[in-house]
């Protein structure tokens, strides 16, 4: 191919004597391309330049028609070069072996002139350069092959944590990172930077926790590296990317057992969030005063195992699977939990749909997915309930009220709530008002009579009085939806048990 004259070097005149030069200069990085090549030597010889694989597919230049057969046999090994003169062109084909295994290409000439020895000499070092370029594009190309399929392999590890199966996620991840899990406690966190930089700031996650971590390109947030580090060093690494690079902010978790990386993780999140707000860019965990915390640990304990009770029916795999999955999606979004989880967000929903029907509770209310919530967590944080004896619990419902009622817990409500009293917005009431409308802000407008938008400034408002997240829901949400609950403020949801005319009331999967 003639190609353009802005676009390849021109050679003076045919077998220009600084041609090897030339034809070296296209092994140069910036000029690494098989067509610059073609064109290259289309000009030099005055010629019709073509490069085809095995089948007959273009890789550069123009096509030329070839012998089937002979392009065959070429592409295949058995032939290395061949040669034609019908009279009105003279053709000569080379195979260019850029492959260990399989089929290779072959570089065609065709012209009016017949080849003279410096001619053919010619072809075949073009024929050689164009071998190590196909190499290098297949080597790059198998090196971005590998390099997705790990970070596969540790979005699966991780989603296998997510779902609390560390058998397995220890299973895949001894074959790369021997050792990694072997430990029962990690801390998880979240790096954010502008999702055009993401690949390089996982790379630098990667390099800087030398292969003792499980770094992660998050597949909810296009700008989040998710980062689980059994090592205690890791935070005090990870902080060390942010030196003299801004837009770079850094969230980290509590340790917790590894079954708990979905707490983590939302922890993680939620650091992230107070970060942004740091002139340091990072911030772990608060271990401030939670609600669940003010309660009777072995009544919450007891509560929480009869709210979730009609699901030990089911295997511990879909048991654990389920959970996870709903403990995500009253989190995060469906879409976010989904993409977390590897499975389409109807998945997600149909799981968070089995859960409802088997505990026999609607999670369309806020003050529900709140409660429902609080025994996730609860389970989550000390484990299987064994009430140490055989006597039945008591029904769930029974015992709400009383964890509600917990003077400590109620005191923590009242002087948390107490902040937004100074402001003259009255933030407090328009507030009550958005949580019983289950954070619709037009319906809370409504009850309340004025626009939309002034219940969702006055909820922006009361996040930092209050020092949690509201407009973008998970567990600071829940947080104050539970002190209204233990205030009175908001009426506590209705809990019903598992409905036995459910399939689900005794499935064996």
């Amino acid at each position: 191919m003639a190609g353009r004259a802005d676009e390849v070097p021109r050679a003076e005149e045919p077998y220009a004597p600084d041609w090897a030069e030339q034809l070296l200069d296209h092994l140069r990085p910036a000029a690494r391309d098989p067509h610059r090549v073609a064109g290259w030597l289309g000009q030099a010889l005055r010629a019709n330049v073509c490069l085809q694989d095995a089948h007959g597919g273009l890789l550069a230049g123009e096509p030329i028609p070839l012998d089937a057969a002979v392009l065959h046999d070429m592409a295949g090994g058995r032939i290395s070069s061949a040669a034609l003169d019908d009279g009105d062109r003279r053709l000569r084909m080379v195979a260019v072996r850029h492959r260990d295994r399989g089929a290779g290409a072959v570089l065609a000439v065709a012209r009016a002139e017949p080849f003279d020895r410096r001619a053919a000499e010619l072809v075949n070092r073009a024929a050689g350069v164009l071998e190590l370029l196909l190499r290098h594009r297949e080597l790059t190309h198998a090196g971005r092959r590998l390099r997705r399929a790990t970070a596969d392999l540790r979005l699966a590890i991780l989603q296998l944590l997510m779902v609390e199966d560390i058998v397995s996620a220890r299973r895949v991840a001894a074959g790369l990172w021997p050792g990694l899990l072997e430990g029962d406690t990690a801390r998880v966190y979240v790096v954010e930077s502008a999702p055009t930089e993401r690949d390089a700031l996982a790379d630098a996650c990667a390099d800087a926790t030398e292969g003792q971590a499980l770094v992660v390109r998050c597949p909810a947030m296009d700008g989040h590296v998710i980062v689980v580090s059994p090592e205690p060093t890791a935070g005090q690494r990870l902080r060390s990317l942010l030196d003299g690079r801004s837009g770079i902010f850094l969230g980290g978790s509590l340790r917790q057992r590894l079954a708990r990386t979905a707490t983590a993780y939302g922890q993680a999140v939620s650091a992230l969030a107070v970060a942004r707000c740091r002139p340091d860019r990072t911030a772990v965990y608060a271990e401030r005063t939670h609600p669940e915390r003010l309660m009777d640990p072995a009544a919450l304990h007891a509560w929480s195992a009869g709210v979730l009770r009609p699901l030990d029916t089911l295997p511990h795999h879909t048991r654990a699977e389920l959970l996870a999955t709903t403990r995500l999606g009253l989190e995060f979004t469906a879409v976010a939990a989904a993409k977390v989880l590897g499975v389409s967000r109807n998945t997600v929903r149909a799981r968070m749909d089995r859960v409802e029907t088997l505990i026999g509770m609607d999670f369309s209310g806020l003050g529900t997915r709140a409660v429902v919530r609080l025994a996730l967590d609860s389970e989550a944080a000390r484990g299987p309930y064994d009430p140490g004896g055989t006597a039945p619990a008591p029904a769930a419902g029974d015992r709400l009220g009383y964890l509600l009622a917990a003077p400590a817990l109620r005191g923590w409500a009242g002087d948390l709530l107490g902040r937004l009293d100074g402001d003259g917005r009255d933030l407090r009431r328009t507030l009550r008002a958005w949580l019983a409308a289950d954070a619709n802000a037009e319906r809370a407008a409504r009850e309340l009579g004025v626009h939309a938008q002034t219940v969702r400034e006055h909820v922006r408002a009361a996040e930092p009085v209050l020092e949690r997240q509201l407009l973008t829901g998970g567990s600071d949400l829940y947080e104050v939806v539970l002190a209204h609950l233990a205030t009175g403020a908001l009426a506590v949801p209705g809990l019903g048990g598992a409905n036995p005319g459910q399939p689900d009331s005794a499935v064996h999967d």
